[in-house]
């Protein structure tokens, strides 16, 4: 239901740096993972900071690469199996969950979670390691959500970034994917 803007804005940075002739072989070494849904509807379940920023720069097509035909379920069924191998995040802007029924039809339908971008930017400085765990990142937007004020992250400062690494490396956010609790 959200990405980070600010992320999608270093996906389209990255993406107009890339020489023309660079661009489709980076296309196709970008698959998008994705699940087969009722109605033969395809539903990409990771990359949607790249996916949209794409989008916005004009690309039309893409890749992408079925992890699972659930096309013969019911709809229930589908969104049962969805929420269960962790394919899908239906939480919102304020970090509340939503009904599946509430999600965008397109990427472009995705809001602006910046407690997602603040995440990203906090990773990228080493405040924890990458890790594989679906939706990580948003685990840890939730992590900053209850403990740095909105405002905070739209001042998009160095001292937001700071704060957001130092309580990253706290034993707060041992339970986190990729917690490191490294002291600074």
């Amino acid at each position: 239901m959200t990405v980070g803007y600010a992320e999608v804005e270093k996906r389209r940075g990255a993406w107009q740096l890339l020489a023309a002739d660079d661009r489709k072989p980076y296309l196709f070494s970008h698959y998008f993972p994705a699940v087969l849904g009722p109605k033969s509807q395809i539903y990409i379940v990771d990359h949607h900071h790249l996916g949209l920023a794409l989008l916005q720069e004009g690309v039309e097509r893409t890749h992408v690469t079925i992890l699972r035909d659930l096309s013969g379920l019911t709809k229930d069924e589908f969104w049962t199996v969805m929420d269960h191998h962790q394919w899908v995040h239906t939480y919102d802007a304020q970090g509340r969950r939503q009904d599946v029924s509430e999600l965008p039809k397109r990427l472009t339908g995705l809001q602006d979670d910046p407690y997602r971008s603040l995440a990203g930017e906090a990773r990228q400085a080493g405040a924890y390691a990458k890790d594989h765990t679906p939706f990580a990142e948003f685990l840890w937007a939730d992590f900053f959500r209850r403990r740095i004020s909105v405002k905070a992250t739209q001042l998009n400062s160095s001292t937001t970034l700071q704060r957001a690494v130092e309580l990253a490396r706290s034993p707060a956010a041992e339970h986190l994917p990729g917690w490191s609790g490294a002291s600074s």
